[in-house]
């Protein structure tokens, strides 16, 4: 006998008793999203590759590293599964000119991939809710970002979680401190890990991002982009901070903080928590004015973020937050020929009523039946059997509280089960 096939690594089943928590999820951010005027827009999950590399940087660890690329075999094409969902969306509203005449305020979710090392938190197969706002360029738009967050959280019920901001300001700000980094890391080159050498003239902001404990201290101590910023970047930062603390939201300043992703400017920011080891962020976004041009667009202003779903419910998990169980109405069960012809019908006209039913098959005795019925989550037991047929009733009985059975017509079940 062959083994059986599994699930290939990194890349998991959701089971039927996890559901419930992800269902839950998914309609407190749709009744949020729908609070802020967000309207959902659905990408291929393949895309060409040339749109990540252009997008989101040829030297960074995403293009480099972790996207599944593959060619297709009928025309040669390279074609790649989205590693994150920004690039598609502006894709997609270039190539349907959502742009024109008006600012889009969009949102998806869906599943992205990245070839990484699976671990708790970090998955081949992951899910993002991505919100993406095209056309605003002032920091209100960053601030709204920021506050609508923080309003999740506490549907959510969550706690814990704190917001990092920072500013990579403009691409001649980064370019004057580029040069000023790089001659900083140069002074330490011997002390350089193989990855910040390959990207000390290439990508240098990127070895900020690096978790290799090693290079903590030379990083900590590296020159702050802060300290090149113009005039017009610093008033956008500072313009940020002061609607977040108009909405009394608290933050706190990580310079450090450059984002993984080339097309970011202006504001980037994280939510973080302790509760997750090593895999801390649960949401993170900022400002991509650039991208929209850089994709064959018009100049637009643009800003979003996204968030991870798995880390996001296992933060839930952590803090004990579980949604109610689903209540099932009526499991009906049904013994002897006359029963089991109508039993169908029967239960469709409890569901015309609005009622959750469980229709009991596969035979069995009445007995083996209602222990099927007190395993289930129904609240009640409708029982059909040739004695009910004849009469033209059904028998209703409760299975969670202490109640006598009683026999009513199909009609009056569900004003009885809704009480």
């Amino acid at each position: 006998m062959s083994k059986p096939l599994q699930a290939i690594r990194g890349m998991n089943d959701i089971l039927p008793a996890a559901a419930p928590l992800w269902q839950h999820f998914e309609q407190i951010v749709r009744d949020w999203l729908a609070g802020y005027g967000y309207r959902e827009i659905r990408m291929p999950i393949v895309e060409q590759t040339g749109l990540f590399s252009r997008a989101i940087g040829a030297v960074t660890d995403i293009v480099e590293k972790e996207m599944y690329t593959f060619t297709d075999h009928l025309n040669g094409e390279s074609l790649t599964l989205r590693p994150e969902g920004t690039a598609s969306c502006v894709r997609a509203v270039l190539e349907h000119n959502l742009l024109f005449g008006s600012p889009q305020r969009l949102f998806y979710t869906g599943p992205m991939f990245r070839h990484e090392r699976p671990q708790k938190g970090r998955y081949r197969q992951f899910h993002q809710v991505g919100i993406e706002s095209l056309g605003y360029a002032g920091p209100d738009m960053d601030a709204e970002h920021i506050l609508m967050t923080a309003r999740l959280w506490k549907q959510l019920g969550l706690n814990d979680i704190e917001l990092q901001i920072n500013t990579l300001g403009t691409s001649e700000d980064r370019a004057r401190h580029r040069a000023r980094l790089i001659h900083y890391l140069q002074a330490h080159q011997d002390q350089l890990d193989d990855d910040a050498k390959r990207r000390l003239h290439t990508n240098p902001l990127r070895i900020l991002d690096s978790k290799n404990p090693a290079l903590q201290a030379i990083i900590a101590a590296a020159p702050k982009l802060l300290d090149d910023l113009d005039e017009v970047s610093l008033k956008h930062f500072e313009a940020l901070q002061a609607l977040l603390r108009a909405a009394e939201v608290s933050f706190s300043i990580n310079p450090r903080l450059v984002r993984g992703l080339d097309y970011y400017n202006f504001t980037v920011f994280e939510w973080v928590t302790d509760q997750l080891g090593s895999q801390g962020t649960v949401c993170a976004g900022g400002r991509y004015d650039g991208l929209v041009e850089q994709l064959g667009g018009k100049p637009a202003a643009a800003c979003g973020f996204a968030m991870g779903v798995e880390r996001l419910l296992a933060l839930m998990e952590a803090q004990g937050i579980a949604p109610s169980p689903p209540v099932l109405d009526v499991y009906l069960v049904h013994v002897g020929e006359q029963a089991d012809a109508v039993a169908m019908q029967v239960a469709e006209q409890l569901r015309d009523a609005g009622l959750g039913v469980v229709l009991h098959c596969g035979g069995g005795s009445f007995k083996s039946q209602m222990k099927k019925a007190d395993a289930s989550a129904a609240r009640f037991a409708v029982i059909l059997g040739e004695d009910e047929v004849k009469a033209g009733v059904v028998s209703l009985k409760s299975l969670r509280v202490q109640a006598e059975q009683v026999s009513v017509t199909v009609e009056e079940v569900a004003p009885l089960v809704r009480g």
